[in-house]
């Protein structure tokens, strides 16, 4: 499956967004991934996830971690496909945790699964959690990689999108008093 192929199934489930966010880094963009309209067929998502376990099947991994929430479904979709068990991590009093019992041991491989990678916040931070507990975090695989900036571990995504993003002084769609909607789960600092 291609690039175009991924963005047309995006397209088709209303997970590729135009108009005027503010993202959940503060900045405005004309697009955006709301990966969860994706999510909701599990058709779809089994083609465009099988994107990455195409990309990521030479990787020597033991366990899929999402954080919570756009990274749940992906890590036990992507566990399924791979074979290997899928936890997630969480927020508790604003910092990510590992709770319901997830364990991790020491030396295990792992690769972290989200649905949109821009800057790798809540990867990074579920990474730094892991890393902790003892893990060995390999890579961080998802639906989207929109980053522009280097994230600290290797992303695999299903199909890379550039999409641009503008701090609210320089943004276009401000100045043309557009409004804009928060999509994001993660509230804004």
């Amino acid at each position: 499956m291609s690039d175009i192929d991924v963005i047309e199934i995006l397209k088709e489930c209303d997970a590729l967004l135009e108009g005027h966010f503010l993202l959940s880094s503060g900045r405005h963009s004309n697009r955006y991934c709301q990966c969860a309209r994706l999510l909701q067929y599990p058709d779809k998502a089994e083609k465009v996830l099988s994107v990455v376990k195409d990309k990521i099947k030479d990787l020597d991994f033991d366990l899929v971690v999402g954080p919570a929430m756009g990274g749940i479904i992906v890590a036990y979709e992507v566990g399924r496909q791979t074979g290997k068990p899928a936890i997630f991590t969480e927020r508790e009093n604003g910092v990510m945790t590992l709770r319901r019992g997830f364990e991790i041991k020491k030396g295990q491989k792992v690769l972290i699964a989200e649905d949109v990678v821009t800057t790798g916040k809540s990867s990074l931070e579920t990474a730094e959690v892991l890393k902790y507990l003892g893990a060995e975090v390999i890579g961080i695989c998802c639906i989207v990689n929109r980053s522009t900036a280097e994230v600290a571990l290797p992303v695999y995504g299903a199909v890379n999108l550039h999409i641009k993003s503008f701090d609210k002084e320089e943004c276009p769609l401000c100045r043309e008093n557009i409004p804009y909607v928060k999509p994001g789960s993660r509230a804004i600092k």
